[in-house]
Parts: C-alpha cells; sequence; structure tokens
C-alpha cells in the first residue's frame, strides 16, 4: 500500500495572539480531559496541558505536581525538560542564518567544523537537519562507567574520532541526536555567539518567550518554575532529573512551559522569525525516511495532517502536535519517564477539530 504523502504548504499569515488566559472549553471536553488526563492527577509527577485553536488557548492547565519534594503544583507556566521538542528550535536557528546568508543548507559540515574526519566530507547542513548523514550515535561512544556530564565538545570529539559512518549521507535515515549537537555548534561558529546567546536573542526574546531558555546543570541562569524529572518504581516516585546526556544542548537542551510554546506555535504561522520559504522547508517530507508512516522535515516529524515531535529523557516524556489547516495544536509536557503522551494528544486534539 502507498503511504500518504502530503506537502504542507505556507500558511497565509494569521493575526494570531494567544490569550494569557484559557478560554473555556465545552462542558463535555472539560470533563473528556479531566478523565484523560487523570494519570497525571493527584500526588504525582505531572503535566501541563494547553490546546490552542485559531490563536486562543481554549485549554490551558496544570496537573499533578513539578516538584514533589517542596509539592510545587505544575501549571501552564511550569518549565519542563523538552528533550528532542528542542530540535525544531536548533533547526529554526539554521534557517535563521541561512535568511541571513551566512550558511548554505548544502554546505559540507566541515566547512564549519574541520575538525570532522574525512568519512564525513560528504555530509551536509541539509543532512544533519533530516537524521540522513549516517553519523555513529554519540550515545553508543559513551565509556559505561562515565559519570560525568557531556557537553557539545565533547560529542564533537567523540564524533570526530569515529572516522567511519552508518551508510553514505543522503542514502538512509537514521535519527541522529549527535547531528543536532553539531548543528547547535556549527549556529555557534557562524554566529560567533554562545547557542544559547543566540536562541534567547533570535528566538525567545523576539517571540516574547520570556521563561524559555537553554539550560546545563551548574551552569547558570536557573531555570525558573521548574518541573523535575521523576521515575516511578513500585508505587515510589523517585527524583531522575539529570543524566550523563542532559548536558548536550542542540539536541535536548530548552527548558520551557505551554505557555511559551503557544507563542513558538503562533510564530510558524507567519513571517514574524522565519520567512516562507523557511517555513515550506521545514515542513516538506525529505526522502528517504525508514518509518513508511512518518516523514521527517527540518526538526518536525509529518504524518497525515499534522507535524509534530516528541521529546523523551531521564524524567521527561514531551510531545507538541499541530495540525496547521485546521489551527489547532496540542501541547502535553511532563516531568515522567513513563507513558509517552503522543497518542494522548492526538485523542485530545480531535476533540477540537474541525467536524
Amino acid at each position: 500500500m502507498l503511504r500518504k504523502r502530503f506537502f504542507l504548504s505556507a500558511i497565509a499569515p494569521l493575526a494570531l495572539a494567544v490569550c494569557a488566559h484559557a478560554q473555556s472549553a465545552a462542558p463535555a471536553n472539560d470533563a473528556r480531559i479531566d478523565t484523560l488526563m487523570r494519570r497525571y492527577t493527584g500526588n504525582v509527577a505531572g503535566a501541563s496541558l494547553i490546546v490552542v485553536k485559531d490563536g486562543k488557548a481554549v485549554v490551558r492547565r496544570g496537573f499533578g505536581y513539578a516538584n514533589l519534594e517542596q509539592h510545587v503544583k505544575a501549571g501552564p507556566e511550569t518549565n519542563y525538560r523538552l528533550a528532542s521538542v528542542s530540535k525544531q528550535f536548533t533547526a529554526a536557528c539554521i534557517l535563521l542564518l541561512k535568511q541571513d546568508g551566512k550558511l548554505q543548507l548544502d554546505d559540507p559540515i566541515r566547512k564549519w567544523l574541520p575538525e570532522l574526519p574525512a568519512s564525513d566530507g560528504k555530509i551536509t547542513i541539509r543532512n544533519l537537519l533530516t537524521h540522513t548523514g549516517g553519523l555513529i550515535d554519540y550515545e553508543d561512544l559513551i565509556p559505561a562507567n562515565r559519570t560525568a556530564q557531556l557537553d557539545d565538545n565533547d560529542v564533537l570529539r567523540m564524533i570526530a574520532a569515529q572516522n567511519r559512518l552508518y551508510f553514505e549521507p543522503g542514502s538512509a535515515h537514521r535519527y541522529s541526536n549527535g547531528g543536532f549537537v553539531l548543528l547547535g555548534l556549527i549556529v555557534q561558529r557562524i554566529s560567533g555567539m554562545d547557542l544559547a546567546d543566540f536562541m534567547n536573542k533570535r528566538v525567545f526574546h523576539p517571540l516574547g518567550m520570556e521563561h524559555t531558555l537553554m539550560y546545563e546543570h551548574g551552569r547558570g541562569p536557573e531555570v525558573a518554575n521548574r518541573a523535575y524529572g521523576y521515575t516511578e518504581t513500585d508505587g515510589k516516585w523517585t527524583r531522575t532529573d539529570q543524566s550523563v546526556t542532559s548536558a548536550t544542548r542542540g539536541d535536548g537542551g530548552i527548558y520551557s512551559s505551554v505557555d511559551d510554546l503557544a507563542k513558538w506555535d503562533a510564530a510558524l504561522y507567519t513571517d514574524k522569525l522565519l520567512d516562507a520559504d523557511s517555513r515550506k522547508l521545514a515542513f516538506t517530507p525529505t526522502e528517504p525516511i525508514a518509518d513508511p508512516d512518518v516523514d521527517y522535515g527540518f526538526g518536525w516529524r509529518l504524518s497525515g495532517d499534522t507535524v509534530w515531535h516528541s521529546g523523551e529523557s531521564i524524567g521527561f516524556n514531551n510531545v507538541i502536535i499541530r495540525w496547521p489547516k485546521q489551527h489547532v495544536t496540542v501541547v502535553i509536557l511532563t516531568n515522567r519517564n513513563e507513558f509517552q503522551p503522543y497518542p494522548l494528544a492526538l485523542t485530545i486534539g480531535q476533540l477540537f477539530l474541525d467536524r
């Protein structure tokens, strides 16, 4: 059976302003959401949920706790580690530099990272954006006895020492966290700015995402309204907030809230940040793809009429799903290891789609 293909055309700019407070959803939907989100209710590691329809937050709620030890409840302003939801922001930084005329998507990455080995000579920026570069997974290169967190330069050194690839660049698709770490380093080298500073100046501040930041443990600034990650074992919650890979940045280092992600969603309908050509590139399927049901753009997965991305790291499971043609978005951020919320977000989204 031929898989469904689609092309997401640039959407005409809309005057979207996400409300600071959600409009009340229909009572039937309120009750349904209570039922759907019940696993996050009570004295448990929690979640934050926002549903945006036509530029307005129609659901905006927190469930459970952001900090169990201090009894801090989760709310729409709670900031969670986004994990791989961060990749769409790293991709946006690359597209901004393209708009500035500072790079081309088909530039070989060794132009900007010359310490990479000869095996990487054919890998382009576009390959990294679409997970078609063939890089060896840096997670598989970490010594078993390592306890200190890796930073981006550690990842670069590990990849640079390989001089081998999984496949010829552009010939296959294999999800690569290391590729997005390298993209973050390319942003730094081209811009002359730290990646965190570049994102703040060019993305977060212009969009009014005042509480979103790229965070490294032990290196400020600290995260306000921070959710801490947890794992449940035999009915007991244990804090599991940081791992050896929790300090890398381009692949997963952003903390944000559902409130701020609603502002990001609104900007993706307009030229406020990315122009129409950049948005078209971000949401265009790229061959080859490993999954017959899911395409990949630049930091976004593409399925049917949705564009989305999940994010999982120790203590966190998140998802953002957008239905651009119907102007509906669902974001669920959670601070627990168990249960990936993608199917839950799909179910919630269906309550608000036009029939």
